[in-house]
Protein backbone atom coordinates (compact mmCIF):
# COMPACT_ATOMS: atom_id res chain seq x y z
CA UNK A 1 0.00 0.00 0.00
CA UNK A 2 3.01 2.01 0.70
CA UNK A 3 3.41 3.41 -2.78
CA UNK A 4 -0.51 3.90 -3.03
CA UNK A 5 -0.73 6.51 -0.59
CA UNK A 6 0.93 10.12 -0.57
CA UNK A 7 0.98 12.23 2.41
CA UNK A 8 2.06 15.01 1.05
CA UNK A 9 -0.76 14.69 -1.88
CA UNK A 10 -3.04 17.90 -1.41
CA UNK A 11 -6.40 16.61 -2.21
CA UNK A 12 -7.52 19.84 -4.05
CA UNK A 13 -5.21 19.41 -6.33
CA UNK A 14 -7.15 17.05 -8.56
CA UNK A 15 -10.53 18.74 -7.33
CA UNK A 16 -12.45 20.65 -10.20
CA UNK A 17 -12.26 24.36 -9.50
CA UNK A 18 -14.72 25.49 -7.06
CA UNK A 19 -15.79 21.79 -5.48
CA UNK A 20 -15.12 20.12 -2.16
CA UNK A 21 -12.16 17.92 -2.43
CA UNK A 22 -14.91 15.65 0.19
CA UNK A 23 -16.87 14.95 -2.77
CA UNK A 24 -15.00 15.43 -5.65
CA UNK A 25 -11.22 14.25 -5.13
CA UNK A 26 -11.21 10.86 -6.59
CA UNK A 27 -7.82 10.74 -4.89
CA UNK A 28 -8.96 11.25 -1.70
CA UNK A 29 -11.58 8.88 -2.23
CA UNK A 30 -9.46 6.42 -3.00
CA UNK A 31 -7.30 7.07 -0.05
CA UNK A 32 -10.26 6.44 2.58
CA UNK A 33 -10.71 3.08 0.74
CA UNK A 34 -7.39 1.55 0.98
CA UNK A 35 -7.12 3.13 5.06
CA UNK A 36 -10.58 1.88 6.07
CA UNK A 37 -10.53 -1.38 4.54
CA UNK A 38 -9.44 -3.26 7.50
CA UNK A 39 -10.13 -5.83 9.96
CA UNK A 40 -11.95 -4.22 13.36
CA UNK A 41 -11.32 -4.54 17.09
CA UNK A 42 -13.58 -7.59 16.85
CA UNK A 43 -11.48 -9.01 13.96
CA UNK A 44 -14.17 -9.01 11.47
CA UNK A 45 -13.19 -7.21 7.95
CA UNK A 46 -14.61 -4.16 7.39
CA UNK A 47 -13.95 -3.89 3.41
CA UNK A 48 -15.33 -0.62 1.75
CA UNK A 49 -16.58 -0.28 -1.64
CA UNK A 50 -16.80 2.82 -4.17
CA UNK A 51 -18.98 1.38 -6.86
CA UNK A 52 -22.47 1.56 -5.27
CA UNK A 53 -24.19 4.38 -7.26
CA UNK A 54 -24.22 7.79 -5.39
CA UNK A 55 -22.41 6.88 -2.66
CA UNK A 56 -19.26 7.57 -1.34
CA UNK A 57 -18.27 4.37 0.54
CA UNK A 58 -20.21 1.16 1.49
CA UNK A 59 -20.15 -1.49 3.25
CA UNK A 60 -22.45 -4.71 3.89
CA UNK A 61 -22.09 -7.49 5.81
CA UNK A 62 -23.19 -9.49 8.48
CA UNK A 63 -22.28 -6.41 10.39
CA UNK A 64 -24.99 -4.43 9.18
CA UNK A 65 -24.97 -1.45 6.05
CA UNK A 66 -22.86 1.50 6.02
CA UNK A 67 -23.17 4.70 4.04
CA UNK A 68 -19.96 6.40 4.93
CA UNK A 69 -18.69 10.35 3.50
CA UNK A 70 -15.27 12.22 4.10
CA UNK A 71 -14.72 14.83 6.33
CA UNK A 72 -12.03 17.45 7.10
CA UNK A 73 -11.15 17.65 9.97
CA UNK A 74 -7.88 19.84 9.30
CA UNK A 75 -9.59 23.01 9.43
CA UNK A 76 -7.76 26.62 8.86
CA UNK A 77 -10.68 28.99 9.48
CA UNK A 78 -8.89 31.46 7.32
CA UNK A 79 -12.03 31.18 4.82
CA UNK A 80 -14.42 32.10 7.69
CA UNK A 81 -15.55 36.10 7.56
CA UNK A 82 -15.80 36.26 11.43
CA UNK A 83 -12.39 35.07 11.71
CA UNK A 84 -10.56 37.56 9.16
CA UNK A 85 -9.92 39.99 12.17
CA UNK A 86 -7.13 37.56 13.27
CA UNK A 87 -6.27 35.96 10.30
CA UNK A 88 -5.93 39.05 8.59
CA UNK A 89 -2.85 39.64 11.21
CA UNK A 90 -1.19 36.31 10.29
CA UNK A 91 1.50 36.57 7.40
CA UNK A 92 -0.31 34.74 4.69
CA UNK A 93 2.33 32.64 3.91
CA UNK A 94 2.02 30.88 7.71
CA UNK A 95 -1.48 30.69 6.30
CA UNK A 96 -0.62 28.88 2.94
CA UNK A 97 1.09 26.59 5.05
CA UNK A 98 -0.96 25.55 7.60
CA UNK A 99 -3.59 25.41 4.45
CA UNK A 100 -1.69 22.91 2.79
CA UNK A 101 -0.78 20.51 5.91
CA UNK A 102 -4.68 20.53 6.11
CA UNK A 103 -5.51 19.30 3.04
CA UNK A 104 -3.09 16.46 2.90
CA UNK A 105 -4.86 13.03 3.70
CA UNK A 106 -4.09 13.29 7.14
CA UNK A 107 -6.56 16.19 7.90
CA UNK A 108 -9.90 13.98 6.68
CA UNK A 109 -11.53 11.21 8.15
CA UNK A 110 -14.56 9.42 7.27
CA UNK A 111 -18.22 9.34 9.04
CA UNK A 112 -22.01 7.85 8.21
CA UNK A 113 -23.24 9.76 5.85
CA UNK A 114 -27.29 8.53 5.71
CA UNK A 115 -29.39 10.98 7.25
CA UNK A 116 -31.39 9.44 9.80
CA UNK A 117 -35.23 10.15 9.90
CA UNK A 118 -33.82 13.30 7.77
CA UNK A 119 -32.08 14.57 10.82
CA UNK A 120 -28.62 16.25 10.42
CA UNK A 121 -25.64 13.53 10.04
CA UNK A 122 -22.42 13.96 12.01
CA UNK A 123 -20.52 16.14 9.63
CA UNK A 124 -23.85 18.65 9.12
CA UNK A 125 -23.89 19.09 13.12
CA UNK A 126 -20.51 19.28 14.21
CA UNK A 127 -20.12 22.06 11.32
CA UNK A 128 -23.36 23.74 12.40
CA UNK A 129 -23.22 23.80 16.45
CA UNK A 130 -22.10 26.54 17.69
CA UNK A 131 -20.21 25.05 20.64
CA UNK A 132 -18.41 22.50 18.09
CA UNK A 133 -17.99 24.64 14.54
CA UNK A 134 -16.16 21.40 13.08
CA UNK A 135 -13.47 21.49 15.38
CA UNK A 136 -12.44 18.03 15.41
CA UNK A 137 -10.68 18.13 18.83
CA UNK A 138 -14.17 19.13 20.11
CA UNK A 139 -15.90 16.28 18.02
CA UNK A 140 -13.47 13.86 19.38
CA UNK A 141 -14.64 14.95 23.14
CA UNK A 142 -17.98 14.18 21.93
CA UNK A 143 -17.31 11.01 20.45
CA UNK A 144 -15.79 10.15 23.97
CA UNK A 145 -17.98 11.26 25.62
CA UNK A 146 -20.68 9.10 23.60
CA UNK A 147 -18.61 6.03 24.38
CA UNK A 148 -18.89 6.72 28.25
CA UNK A 149 -22.41 7.75 28.11
CA UNK A 150 -21.83 11.13 28.78
CA UNK A 151 -23.52 14.03 27.47
CA UNK A 152 -21.97 16.74 24.84
CA UNK A 153 -22.99 19.31 22.08
CA UNK A 154 -23.57 16.02 19.80
CA UNK A 155 -24.96 13.62 21.50
CA UNK A 156 -28.39 13.35 20.10
CA UNK A 157 -26.73 12.87 16.88
CA UNK A 158 -24.19 10.53 17.91
CA UNK A 159 -26.40 8.30 19.37
CA UNK A 160 -28.27 7.58 15.97
CA UNK A 161 -25.30 5.84 14.37
CA UNK A 162 -24.46 4.07 17.60
CA UNK A 163 -24.30 0.82 14.97
CA UNK A 164 -21.34 2.47 13.81
CA UNK A 165 -19.81 3.34 16.64
CA UNK A 166 -20.10 0.02 18.10
CA UNK A 167 -18.10 -1.55 15.55
CA UNK A 168 -15.33 -0.03 17.20
CA UNK A 169 -16.10 -1.13 20.61
CA UNK A 170 -15.00 1.24 22.61
CA UNK A 171 -13.28 4.79 22.43
CA UNK A 172 -9.90 3.37 22.44
CA UNK A 173 -10.70 1.19 19.47
CA UNK A 174 -12.18 3.72 17.34
CA UNK A 175 -9.10 5.87 17.89
CA UNK A 176 -6.98 3.43 17.00
CA UNK A 177 -9.29 2.58 13.96
CA UNK A 178 -9.07 5.95 12.39
CA UNK A 179 -5.21 6.66 13.67
CA UNK A 180 -5.76 9.43 15.94
CA UNK A 181 -3.49 8.74 18.72
CA UNK A 182 -1.88 11.67 18.60
CA UNK A 183 -4.94 13.45 19.67
CA UNK A 184 -5.24 11.91 22.82
CA UNK A 185 -3.40 11.59 26.07
CA UNK A 186 -1.54 8.34 26.90
CA UNK A 187 -4.56 6.29 28.77
CA UNK A 188 -7.38 7.40 26.28
CA UNK A 189 -9.27 8.68 29.05
CA UNK A 190 -8.74 12.84 27.59
CA UNK A 191 -8.40 14.77 24.60
CA UNK A 192 -5.28 16.73 23.50
CA UNK A 193 -7.10 19.96 22.75
CA UNK A 194 -5.55 22.35 20.43
CA UNK A 195 -6.54 25.37 22.70
CA UNK A 196 -7.66 25.32 26.38
CA UNK A 197 -10.63 23.74 26.86
CA UNK A 198 -12.84 24.15 30.34
CA UNK A 199 -16.40 23.51 29.23
CA UNK A 200 -18.14 23.64 26.06
CA UNK A 201 -19.55 27.13 27.65
CA UNK A 202 -16.30 28.33 25.63
CA UNK A 203 -16.06 30.11 22.42
CA UNK A 204 -15.11 27.28 20.36
CA UNK A 205 -12.78 29.51 17.61
CA UNK A 206 -9.40 31.25 18.45
CA UNK A 207 -10.51 34.56 20.10
CA UNK A 208 -7.36 36.28 19.37
CA UNK A 209 -4.25 35.89 17.69
CA UNK A 210 -2.37 34.55 20.28
CA UNK A 211 -5.04 31.28 20.59
CA UNK A 212 -5.05 31.13 16.45
CA UNK A 213 -1.81 30.34 16.49
CA UNK A 214 -1.72 28.39 19.36
CA UNK A 215 -4.40 26.61 17.66
CA UNK A 216 -2.70 26.78 14.11
CA UNK A 217 0.84 24.88 15.72
CA UNK A 218 -1.61 21.91 17.57
CA UNK A 219 -3.31 21.52 14.48
CA UNK A 220 -0.74 21.19 12.79
CA UNK A 221 1.51 19.14 14.73
CA UNK A 222 -1.79 16.29 14.83
CA UNK A 223 -2.18 16.23 10.89
CA UNK A 224 1.38 15.62 10.79
CA UNK A 225 1.64 12.72 13.04
CA UNK A 226 -1.41 11.34 11.91
CA UNK A 227 0.56 11.48 8.13
CA UNK A 228 3.68 9.31 9.71
CA UNK A 229 0.73 6.95 11.12
CA UNK A 230 -0.86 6.96 7.98
CA UNK A 231 2.31 5.92 6.43
CA UNK A 232 3.73 3.57 9.01
CA UNK A 233 0.68 1.62 8.02
CA UNK A 234 0.61 2.00 4.35
CA UNK A 235 4.30 0.72 4.61
CA UNK A 236 2.95 -2.70 6.50
CA UNK A 237 4.28 -1.11 10.00
CA UNK A 238 2.20 -0.63 13.19
CA UNK A 239 0.69 2.54 13.90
Amino acid sequence: MSNLIDTNFLVDSDTPSGKDPDKYSPTLRRYHKLLWSKPLPNGLDFNLTDTTTRVYLHHKSELGEFFLSSDAIGHTYSRRSDMSYIVNQIPSHEIDVFFHICRTIGGYIVFPSNRIDNKMTINMSRGVNHKVKDRFDLTLECIRRHYFNEDSPLSTTLEMYNDFFNLFDDFEGYVNFFLLQDLVKDNYSSIKFCIPFVSFDNPALPVDVQQYRLYKKNMTEFVSARNKRILNVASGNPS
